[in-house]
């Protein structure tokens, strides 16, 4: 309760009996929030000389950040790659879905697509904050069309495109612009694509490598551009080999300029990437992996036929394809699982797995200050997990949105 030395009259909920995720272990401590952050109950006690309005006991489970999805192109019916006559609708739709499977924070990912459909969904995903109706929208992910033709996995090849002028007129042309743009993924050997490197890194989007047939020397002058991510690990890209890495070897290079890291993101639903390559990747390289979902339209629904963007995918179990092939086309797993899965399938620590759904993707994005952390004076978006890292409850800026 505010006491007459407080800065804010504002309530103050001080969580109990919880573990939560702090300097990279679970530490049996309480969670004090107010004004939707975390507060540090020190300067509470001698600043101000507050304390607690409400206590809320969470019956000895885990505390984690929230969740972040830096690359989710839809699902329960919805397709960011589709324009809709309701866009923002359909993102407020899937922003509420994802809150139970504990996202509190996403990039709304659009694949391949002629210039039309990026000139009518750009300006409609609008960067915004979460809340009791949704997860947060962090900026877009554009995942093409500046791709590889022989790696373009499930895109549509009469939609991509090269760098013809090289940096921001042939991305002005494609996009329309770039404003709630969070992150791009390329091609490093495209021609002229250094050009494009440096124009998204200089205004802070975040270049992401896929899609590509880069060798690893291409894919080193590439991060020393600014390209910082790449994008679902092992797929759509050169294999690894031991004469020449390509992209992979990012994980391991020693090109990389000091004080950057490279992250990675991996699709951890038990299809996508073997257990055994997933525990290469994370055991080479732990700090730099991101779970994403890459989730499409159908994650949600029933099997069957549904779309992802210009084309047709078939469910089948868990499995998303092209429709007729056997061309995986995203996945419909949920982050919950994906975290339990990527526990369970690397053997690393319960702290690894959540950080690589929370922690990491912040500190890809730049946003690690106020998100993906439950440092003092951060956003107080939260998970409550059992031991087996299920979900019961999520928060955001201090208020619950979702509960089992």
């Amino acid at each position: 309760m505010p006491s007459n030395k407080s800065v804010s009259d504002a309530p103050i909920t001080q969580f109990v009996n919880c573990r939560i995720l702090k300097d990279h272990k679970l530490q049996w401590e309480d969670l004090w929030v107010r004004e939707g952050k975390i507060l540090n109950p020190e300067k509470l006690f001698f600043d101000e000389e507050g304390f607690a309005d409400h206590k809320v006991d969470c019956a000895d489970k885990i505390i984690a950040p929230g969740f972040i999805d830096v690359q989710i192109n839809g699902g329960y019916g919805i397709d960011f790659s589709q324009a809709s006559s309701d866009i923002r609708g359909g993102v407020a739709l899937l922003a509420k879905k994802i809150l139970e499977h504990g996202v509190t924070s996403f990039c709304p990912t659009l694949v391949t697509s002629p210039p039309d459909i990026y000139h009518k969904v750009i300006p409609e995903l609008k960067v915004q904050d979460g809340g009791p109706e949704g997860a947060g929208v962090l900026g877009i992910h554009l995942e093409g069309p500046f791709i590889s033709e022989e790696k373009r996995g499930a895109h549509p090849p009469k939609f991509l495109r090269t760098f013809k002028a090289g940096g921001v007129a042939d991305l002005m042309e494609t996009y329309g612009h770039l404003d709630n743009v969070a992150m791009v993924t390329l091609a490093p050997e495209l021609a002229n694509s250094v050009a494009a490197i440096r124009e998204l890194s200089g205004r802070g989007i975040a270049v992401s490598l896929g899609h590509s047939m880069a060798d690893l020397s291409q894919a080193e002058a590439a991060v020393q551009h600014g390209a910082t991510f790449i994008t679902h690990l092992f797929n759509a890209m050169l294999p690894f080999h031991h004469r020449d890495p390509g992209i992979v070897g990012l994980l391991t290079s020693d090109r990389v300029p000091p004080g950057r890291t490279v992250y990675y993101g991996m699709i951890a639903d038990g299809i996508h990437t073997h257990p055994a390559a997933l525990r290469i990747a994370h055991r080479a390289h732990p700090a730099g992996l991101v779970l994403v979902t890459d989730a499409v339209t159908a994650m949600g629904l029933p099997p069957g036929r549904h779309t992802l963007g210009q084309q047709q995918i078939d469910i089948q179990g868990l499995h998303a394809y092209v429709a007729g092939t056997t061309t995986l086309s995203g996945s419909i797993a949920t982050m919950d699982m994906c975290v339990r899965h990527f526990r369970e399938a690397s053997g690393c620590t319960v702290e690894a797995a959540l950080e690589a759904a929370s922690l990491h993707p912040a500190q890809l994005l730049g946003i690690s200050h106020r998100k993906g952390t439950l440092e003092y004076g951060a956003d107080a978006d939260f998970v409550v997990l059992d031991d087996t890292l299920t979900l019961r409850e999520t928060y955001i800026a201090g208020q619950q949105v979702w509960r089992k």
